[in-house]
């Protein structure tokens, strides 16, 4: 039996959210933290202010910090939002401290979910195995949107295309990929005024099924936790 899926969006689209809930952020956070997973990394806590992650970093030191203020990378942060600077990395530590302007804000809102996943192409297909193992009765895609504030083609795309998985009507990825590089995003990171979002970087978010983990959230926590887990 198909869950009943629900796709949502931004701040209050997280704090709707309940069941089985992805949040998704393509570009880029969600793709960063695999990336990061990838590199070894093996928890990403999930903070919603630059405050909080320096603060939490005092308690855990040893923690790399990574992530974005209106995209940029935060003065006294060790790595960007980005997977390409991590693919460049020559090493990431075991324990992250991320905080972005959407992702991040989803995962820390989405108090009523059952559980959370991140959402991303990079390990969709790893996502889809996961939902059906687990056989929610509710399923929310919670899509993040540029910087929280406005719905965005990938995120809005990603959940369609999740969903269509998981109800056996899967989209055209070579279609839905070509849709956000002529998206408002595609333009942003092609555009020379935003040197801080390499067109590398879409690329990669743009990399389908490349890892075969989701990263679940443990939201017991004091500070969520992401964690990669096999599917």
């Amino acid at each position: 039996m198909n869950p009943e899926i629900r796709i949502l969006h931004l701040v209050d689209g997280a704090k709707n959210a309940t069941g089985l809930t992805v949040v998704i952020d393509v570009c880029r956070a969600f793709s960063t933290a695999a990336f990061l997973a990838s590199r070894g990394t093996r928890e990403i806590f999930t903070v919603g202010t630059i405050q909080e992650a320096f603060r939490l970093r005092e308690r855990l030191p040893g923690c790399h910090l990574v992530g974005e203020v209106k995209g940029r990378k935060p003065e006294g942060f060790d790595l960007g939002n980005s997977p390409s600077e991590i693919l460049a990395s020559r090493s990431v530590s075991k324990s992250v401290i991320q905080r972005t302007s959407a992702g991040t804000q989803g995962i820390i809102n989405a108090g009523r979910a059952d559980e959370i996943l991140t959402g991303a192409f990079v390990n969709a297909g790893a996502i889809v195995r996961y939902i059906q193992k687990a056989m929610p009765r509710t399923l929310s895609f919670v899509c993040m949107g540029w910087e929280a504030q406005q719905e965005c083609e990938e995120d809005t795309l990603c959940a369609e295309f999740l969903s269509g998985r998981v109800t056996g009507k899967e989209l055209n990825f070579a279609e839905v990929a070509q849709r956000i590089r002529q998206s408002a995003t595609g333009e942003r990171f092609r555009s020379p005024a935003y040197p801080w979002l390499p067109e590398e970087d879409l690329d990669l978010c743009l990399s389908l099924d490349v890892f075969d983990f989701v990263l679940r959230c443990d939201s017991k926590m004091a500070t969520p936790r992401l964690q990669p887990m096999d599917a």
